[in-house]
């Protein structure tokens, strides 16, 4: 028994006491966070997390201004969320990502092992808030409901950066492609059936339009979501937070970020709805269905490369099968799929708890924050390791290419403005019927000089 205190310590809420593990920097409403949601076995992302911490800082540096509480205390505060911004304690942060709350657990979470590590700090023990108080200090003039959003708005700026620039840099390696295969004549396809010629840089071309559409997207919605509701309180009306402190920690988080923050011009907005991380992840759904029809393309244009369309050459990064050597797969641009495909599920997940909030608050802002955020997270890594691993290294067999567009009946179609749409489809039938190319069926017929009809087939 006397072993067992020895290593726990006790706490008091509303609901009674509860053993807390002696060393632990969390407190009470943790402990109960971490009986109450063993959902996921995952924590809270650490990018919201951190941006609690500042958004902590921020507010007691703010109090240090307007001399709430003693200068020490807020000097400790300060002092505490430092070493957190740099790594420290880590491990302190144990609720679960999905739990019910509207992230209260995740906000006292913050509250608790700042307030623990700034007693320590003062001379204090663990568990025994005499000198700095999750609530009355850390969490002064706050509540969950404008930290939360705040944070999230916070941590969600600084993804969508990192995501805008790798998309940015994928674009320009589908740009050099486009200029490296410029002359490369291949077979165009629609619905997998051959279609008109066209150039392998022409199709890379419409690739890094398309991620440059996602990219300018993603840096043009960071607008909406600098607007944050600090200083609100519960539900928007900025009850216990004066606005002097509104107006301090604002500016306080400008600093600290390096971001354009703006105090919310209606906070009671931002408090409630959620539509802007909607519109966030929904982009993010865009730019995926980008990602996953591209990285099909070249999986399908690699195909092979015998039995195959093998008219491209992905780089080889790891041995294909177990039992059948030689083989090798297209690893990369099947993770860019299915991280695409993750990224599309995870927009469902952060509609629906968007479109769940009710009255003055969404209850469901831990299922936005973590689907949003692992959506920025993977989207970002994959978009490199594609740009890398893949793209960069795309070979093109210049010969296949050039080999499937002549034995191709399609080519009938050059002549349909010189000898009418009827005769170009016969053409087009004879070749196919006798194996023949398209060139040599006319020759055969000869309906058309041999100049002409070397000037019409050239294409490019």
């Amino acid at each position: 028994m006397e072993e067992s205190r020895n290593h726990s310590r006790s706490e008091q809420d509303a609901l009674g006491a509860k053993d807390i593990p002696a060393a632990a920097y969390y407190g009470i409403h943790t402990a109960r966070a971490m009986d109450n949601f063993p959902v996921s076995g995952r924590a809270v992302n650490a990018h919201l997390i951190h941006s609690m911490v500042l958004v902590k800082k921020a507010a007691a540096l703010a109090h240090l201004k307007l001399n709430t509480y003693p200068a020490e205390i807020a000097q400790s505060i300060v002092q505490a969320c430092d070493e957190l911004l740099a790594g420290g304690y880590k491990e302190q942060f144990t609720v679960d990502a999905l739990q019910g709350g509207a992230g209260t657990s995740t906000n006292m979470n913050v509250n608790e092992v700042i307030a623990n590590r700034a007693n320590e700090l003062m001379g204090g023990v663990l568990g025994e808030y005499s000198r700095v108080n999750p609530l009355d200090h850390v969490n002064c003039c706050q509540s969950t409901n404008d930290v939360y959003p705040t944070a999230l708005r916070i941590a969600a700026i600084a993804r969508v950066r990192q995501l805008s620039q790798a998309f940015a840099s994928l674009q320009e390696a589908f740009q050099e492609k486009e200029q490296e295969f410029a002359d490369v004549l291949k077979l165009g396809r629609t619905e997998l059936m051959d279609a008109l010629p066209m150039t392998a840089g022409q199709g890379f071309g419409a690739y890094a339009k398309a991620i440059a559409r996602d990219r300018w997207r993603l840096y043009k919605v960071e607008e909406r979501l600098r607007e944050v509701n600090i200083g609100a309180t519960a539900i928007g009306t900025g009850l216990n937070a004066p606005q002097k402190y509104t107006f301090y920690i604002t500016d306080l988080l400008q600093d600290l970020t390096g971001y354009g923050l703006a105090r919310s011009e209606y906070p009671m907005d931002s408090t409630q709805n959620m539509d802007v991380f909607v519109e966030v992840s929904g982009l993010l759904k865009a730019a995926s269905v980008n990602l996953l029809k591209i990285s099909g393309d070249l999986r399908l244009l690699a195909s092979g490369p015998t039995g195959g369309f093998g008219e491209l050459e992905l780089p080889a990064v790891q041995v294909g099968s177990s039992i059948m050597p030689g083989k090798v797969n297209p690893v990369i641009a099947e993770m860019t799929g299915l991280v695409a495909m993750r990224v599309i599920a995870n927009d469902t997940a952060v509609t629906m708890a968007a479109a769940a909030g009710q009255l003055e608050l969404n209850a469901f802002m831990p299922l936005i924050a973590d689907a949003l955020l692992e959506s920025l997270e993977i989207l970002t890594n994959v978009v490199r390791l594609f740009e890398d691993r893949c793209v960069r290294g795309i070979v093109i067999h210049a010969d296949r290419c050039r080999e499937l567009v002549e034995t191709s009946a399609v080519l009938a179609t050059a002549l349909v403005s010189h000898i009418g749409y009827e005769k170009s489809a016969a053409i087009a039938k004879q070749a196919k019927q006798e194996g023949k190319t398209v060139r040599q069926v006319l020759m055969e017929m000869q309906i058309l000089p041999e100049a002409q009809i070397d000037k019409i087939l050239s294409l490019y």
